[in-house]
């Protein structure tokens, strides 16, 4: 009987470890993960000691941008991003929701001026808890049940 699933390790690219077993599939689809074509591992409700379930996804010959490691955060807040270079970690980090968030989420108010100019989103996070932002432009509050990634 097998009691435990092993994956083989990656020899360059990186891990996406500690995501909440719901949110694996938004950050596949955020990261634009489903057109990739390097070789993808994840599972969704594994084991964790620290969480009750987790998900990870192992991206092949792929690294991130601070950009999409902020996308991360906000819909996985307890993530670690694990760099792996010649089968070797070099460098492993915790994820943190930023204090400003700059062109990754459309602001919800179909008024707001991002809507319609050619102007960059931007919102100031105002509470990293629960993951709410205000809109810089028209403060209109965007929650993480209704972020729409661009």
């Amino acid at each position: 009987m097998i009691t435990e699933l092993k994956v083989s390790a990656i020899d360059n690219g990186t891990v996406i470890d500690h995501i909440p077993s719901k949110s694996v599939f938004t950050v596949i689809k955020i990261l634009d993960l489903e057109e990739d074509e390097n070789q993808i591992l994840f599972g969704t409700n594994l084991e964790s000691k620290k969480y009750g379930t987790k998900g990870i996804i192992k991206i092949k010959n792929r690294y991130f941008k601070e950009a999409e490691i902020n996308k991360i955060a906000l819909v996985a807040p307890i993530a670690t991003i694990i760099v792996i270079k010649d089968y070797n970690v070099v460098e492993k980090k915790h994820v943190s929701i930023p204090d400003k968030v700059f062109k990754t989420i459309k602001c919800i108010n179909p008024n707001c001026i991002t809507n319609f100019e050619n102007v960059a989103q931007q919102f100031d996070v105002i509470d990293k808890k629960d993951v709410i932002l205000k809109c810089h432009y028209c403060e209109k509050i965007t929650d993480k049940k209704n972020m729409v990634f661009i």
